[in-house]
């Protein structure tokens, strides 16, 4: 493999392609640990090295990059919350994978869930669950009734609230010693020891459905264009109009300043909200979604709809950072919006054979 050319987008900077240069090589050579090979891509990445260019020069494939990148953010947080030093040397040597997971979960949460998974030795498939029960355990305002704010509570108030929902005898004793496992305070262990007892069921409330939609044709993705004014108009009226450049896979377009226009397919759903704006995201962050590779989503919010209901998702405040959830009872804590459309985006086989009509024509 030979290096990469000079960053395009920064052709008169000599020392970050240096850099760069010396980061693709040891990448192409595993030097150093996963961390930092983390750091380094994240560095040729923010200097405008795409992830195919990496993968050509050093062999990281791109869904590789992206788990040690984040993973090694993830390993940050390691350092600044106090975890121990026998759980930060375990993921300096491996891990890239089980830190990838808890990506979701606010520094100080990262650090705990790390030293969780260190001590119970669990793989990514536990990690992931443990980092979803952490984070709907934190939007308690209360704590429930026997259950520390200990990460290891948190797993174990999971697993007991699924017990408890659970008719099937085996899978409920699985949750029941799942619980007993993470527990980590008497009163919490407590709790679950009486499932062994008291075999009543809590129904389970079913999750509502996400409201997904998908754009399936040319007319249903509308293109924005500028308007120049209305006639008598000059020369320099029309050469006053910013350049259009539109951002796949929905043709999101900026302007100058900050403010950016994505078009939407006039559903009915849209026309009735009062108050919509867009968030992008990876379709990842969203509840109850796990895509290995997770495609890029439109979630369109209503900021107008802040009354709970049972039946929709809504946009909260997770740790200062917005964030998508369902609550199956009213919730304690603000309500920024409900979520009234998620957009993906249109599967195209041939991107350029769309291009050209007389193609399709024969």
């Amino acid at each position: 493999m030979t290096d990469l050319p000079p960053n395009t987008q920064n052709p008169d900077d000599a020392t970050n392609n240096d850099v760069a240069q010396e980061f693709l090589r040891k990448l192409r050579q595993k030097q150093g640990s996963w961390v930092e090979w983390g750091v380094a891509i994240a560095y040729l990445q923010k200097n405008g090295y795409n992830p195919q260019e990496i993968f050509e020069a050093t062999g990281f494939e791109p869904i590789q990059q992206n788990q040690v990148v984040v993973g090694s953010q993830v390993y940050n947080s390691l350092e600044k919350f106090g975890a121990s030093e026998a759980t930060r040397s375990h993921y300096t040597a491996r891990g890239s994978d089980i830190l990838y997971e808890l990506r979701l979960l606010n520094q100080e949460e990262r650090a705990a869930a790390a030293e969780l998974a260190f001590t119970h030795k669990i793989d990514a498939d536990e990690a992931r669950e443990v980092a979803k029960s952490i984070k709907e355990f934190s939007y308690f305002r209360t704590l429930p009734e026997g259950f520390s704010a200990h990460p290891g509570d948190a797993v174990a108030y999971q697993a007991w609230k699924l017990a408890r929902q659970n008719t099937d005898l085996q899978q409920r004793s699985r949750l029941i010693a799942k619980g007993l496992r993470f527990a980590h305070t008497p009163n919490a262990r407590k709790q679950i020891e009486q499932l062994l007892t008291d075999f009543s069921v809590v129904p389970k409330r079913p999750a509502p459905i996400l409201p997904f939609y998908r754009l399936e044709s040319e007319e249903e993705l509308p293109r924005i264009v500028p308007v120049v004014g209305e006639l008598p108009l000059t020369a320099q009226d029309l050469q006053a109009v910013p350049l259009v450049t539109e951002i796949e896979p929905f043709r999101m377009v900026k302007f100058s300043g900050e403010q950016a226009w994505v078009p939407i397919p006039g559903w009915q759903v849209l026309l009735r909200a009062e108050d919509p704006v867009v968030i992008l995201a990876n379709g990842d962050r969203l509840p109850n979604q796990t895509q290995s590779q997770p495609q890029p989503v439109l979630v369109v919010i209503d900021r107008a709809q802040r009354q709970w209901d049972e039946s929709s998702y809504f946009v909260v405040e997770n740790s200062g950072e917005l964030d998508f959830q369902w609550f199956e009872t009213a919730p304690e804590i603000p309500l920024f919006g409900k979520i009234i459309i998620i957009v993906r985006p249109k599967k195209i086989l041939d991107e350029e054979l769309t291009k050209d009509s007389w193609q399709i024509d024969e």
